[in-house]
């Protein structure tokens, strides 16, 4: 089982060195778009360590990642009734807590995402926000670009979109439309190592954010269509500090699994041979970083955590426990250090 008693009993002013690290294998499960300005995101980086040959590898930006997870917990915050489904009013609609919180008729705190932040619920506390003038607070997840393991001719594909009208044919009164666009798509099972740090939050919001990555399923540009992504989880990680990054542990599975007689650069690799590698690979890569490690929960004990966690969420009231967990542990940083700085100035 996870070791709690890791985890501070309340979230710390400063940085008091409680890292707890998700290792995942992000997998997509259908066509992807993980794009800017019209194209897919690639870098140019070496395909492994002792592989050093460069590869394009396709790109997963911190907010392609960390987006999704978010508003996953945010939906459960106010399908829990834990924050309002109300958008933000000004002037004379706005109405406060004695706090200075906003909040809607039946009294719950309205949280606007990037509009107007409550600054006190799980998500805001957990992964930070930015209000200009009104204040900020840093994320306390962090994360990185994550880099898919196969290189970028082998994970993506080009498709042509139209978009006909209601009659199913690109034309209407003799007029041909020029609604028709080739846009590039990741592949299928392409797969992206990745590493989420969290860092001094108790174990309820720890749980708040892990629930969010195993419940996020559509990652990605038109999220509605395609975008379907499965996490694996790979390990948990309780340290004194960071661990290795998403292009170290895909440079280092890449060398894993390019040793492997089936391996095929023009092919994709196999998801179950990547999920055996990079599980014998994390305690190495482990013991090469200069943290001390409190908790590595894999295997059999990672299982039955998540059997145990899954039993337990599945249920409104577990579920609404948890959440209600994490509201009190935020709602108290809010009102010793939040909300003191906004007193202050």
């Amino acid at each position: 089982m996870l070791t709690t008693t890791f985890f501070p009993t309340s979230v710390p002013p400063r940085p008091m060195g409680h890292y707890a690290h998700i290792v995942l294998l992000r997998e997509t499960d259908s066509y992807s778009l993980f794009q800017t300005d019209g194209e897919l995101n690639t870098a140019r980086v070496h395909a492994g360590i002792t592989h050093d040959e460069l590869i394009t590898r396709i790109t997963m930006f911190k907010r392609k990642q960390t987006t999704p997870e978010r508003l996953i917990g945010r939906e459960l915050l106010r399908h829990y009734g834990l924050v309002s489904g109300d958008s933000a009013a000004e002037g004379k609609d706005r109405k406060t807590d004695d706090r200075g919180v906003a909040i809607d008729p039946a009294g719950r705190p309205i949280c606007d995402y990037n509009v107007d932040f409550c600054k006190q619920c799980p998500d805001c506390v957990s992964y930070g926000f930015a209000i200009g003038d009104a204040g900020s607070e840093k994320s306390k997840v962090y994360s990185d670009t994550a880099y898919s393991l196969s290189a970028f001719d082998s994970s993506h594909e080009s498709f042509t979109l139209n978009a006909p009208y209601e009659g199913g044919t690109m034309s209407r009164k003799g007029e041909v439309t020029s609604r028709i666009n080739e846009q590039d798509h990741v592949r299928p099972q392409t797969l992206f190592p990745a590493v989420i740090t969290v860092r001094d939050l108790t174990a309820p919001l720890f749980l708040y954010v892990l629930g969010n990555v195993l419940r996020a399923r559509r990652y990605g540009a038109q999220t509605t269509r395609t975008g379907t992504m499965t996490n694996h989880l790979l390990g948990i990680v309780l340290a004194d500090g960071e661990i290795f990054s998403n292009l170290h542990f895909t440079q280092h599975l890449y060398d894993h699994v390019a040793g492997t007689p089936d391996f095929d650069p023009n092919q994709p690799i196999s998801v179950d041979m990547a999920l055996s590698a990079a599980r014998s690979l994390l305690p190495t890569l482990l013991g090469a970083d200069r943290v001390a490690v409190q908790q590595l929960l894999v295997g059999a004990d990672l299982s039955h955590f998540l059997d145990d966690l899954g039993a337990r969420t599945r249920a409104e009231s577990g579920m609404g426990e948890l959440l209600h967990a994490a509201v009190r542990d935020s709602t108290a940083y809010h009102a010793a250090y939040i909300q003191k700085k906004g007193r202050g100035k």
